[in-house]
């Protein structure tokens, strides 16, 4: 059984099952306009939280908000179910399927057998579509890859319920009914306005305001935990910015393509100047992470590099305190 389904490769994982859903309903919606509805575009710093022995970085809110927030603004109404049980988890896919209903998934990346071994590590924020069953293996549209693939129903099984931070428990979803009207701008503005709270929000693990905390404690962290930690940690960092889900920089240059369609919604030039400044920000991000990068394989030959890395991440969060600022006003 396989439901007639087109499968289009996107940069994030989330915004491309999106995408692809909406399409399959008739409806086309590009990715960067997922994500700038959604308010996909994001920064927390969880010291408290440890994610493969570091701390919790995110360029991205909690798995599932930018789908909710994109259902929200345009009154989609999508249906999200988890579960305690692989057995009654594959019993309502397995259903849904026969429907001719294609279901997103939220999985785990570790045991995900199509995924080369080096992307292959605890995360278990991915997002993928399941699209139809021949004898014991889905079919899968991933939208990170180039190409739809499959999983028996033990792989399935196993990402659908890995373990760790943030277990997806099952977690399945689909689109129940979508309006035959959208108000594109008024999504558009609300979609912006979330994004400037949160990159401007008082408090300190959220926005620019974590951005700063984080720089801060890398020029502590050397002395404070010792280089090789601090390396792991920055290596952390750097991975959540480019490999898991798009990341920092690849997200900025998303948000700026939204930014540039948007200002043709709403007829609004100064998002488009808006735009070309978030690209600049991606590639200042993109130039974060080379650097952090040669550090952690020891190819770095600056004393003071954390005192260099500590500086470039502060020059970035100030750099879009002003932006988000200025967006506001734009809208």
């Amino acid at each position: 059984m396989q439901i007639d389904f087109q499968h289009q490769q996107s940069a994030h994982c989330e915004n491309g099952v999106i995408s692809n859903l909406m399409n399959h309903k008739g409806i086309k919606v590009s990715e960067p306009l997922v994500f700038g509805i959604g308010a996909g575009l994001f920064f927390v710093y969880l010291p408290f939280l440890k994610v493969n022995f570091a701390p919790g970085f995110s360029y991205r809110p909690m798995p599932g908000f930018i789908f909710r927030r994109f259902a929200k603004q345009l009154g989609i109404k999508v249906i999200h179910k988890k579960f305690n049980s692989e057995k009654e988890a594959q019993k309502v896919l397995d259903e849904k399927l026969n429907q001719g209903i294609p279901v997103g998934l939220q999985v785990g990346v570790y045991h995900l057998t199509y995924f080369p071994d080096e992307y292959r590590f605890h995360f278990n924020a991915h997002n993928l579509v399941v699209y139809g069953k021949e004898e014991n293996r889905y079919l899968i549209s991933d939208p990170v890859m180039d190409t739809t693939t499959s999983l028996s129903d033990k792989e399935l099984g196993k990402v659908r319920f890995a373990k760790g931070a943030l277990p997806p428990k099952g977690h399945l979803y689909y689109l129940e009914s979508v309006p035959t009207q959208y108000d594109w701008e008024k999504a558009i503005k609300k979609g912006i306005n979330k994004t400037c709270r949160d990159m401007l929000a008082p408090v300190p693990i959220v926005g620019v305001n974590a951005m700063k905390w984080v720089a801060k404690n890398i020029k502590k962290w050397p002395k404070k935990i010792g280089a090789k930690k601090t390396n792991h940690y920055l290596g952390q960092l750097v991975r959540m910015q480019e490999e898991i889900g798009t990341g920092g920089g690849g997200f900025r240059f998303i948000y700026a393509a939204f930014l540039e369609e948007a200002s043709q919604i709403l007829n609004n030039p100064k998002l488009k100047e808006l735009s070309k400044e978030m690209t600049e920000i991606g590639d200042e991000w993109r130039d974060f992470a080379l650097n952090i990068s040669r550090v952690y394989k020891n190819r770095s030959k600056e004393t003071d590099i954390y005192d260099k890395l500590s500086d470039q991440l502060l020059g970035l969060a100030e750099r879009e305190r002003m932006f988000f600022q200025e967006l506001r006003k734009a809208v």
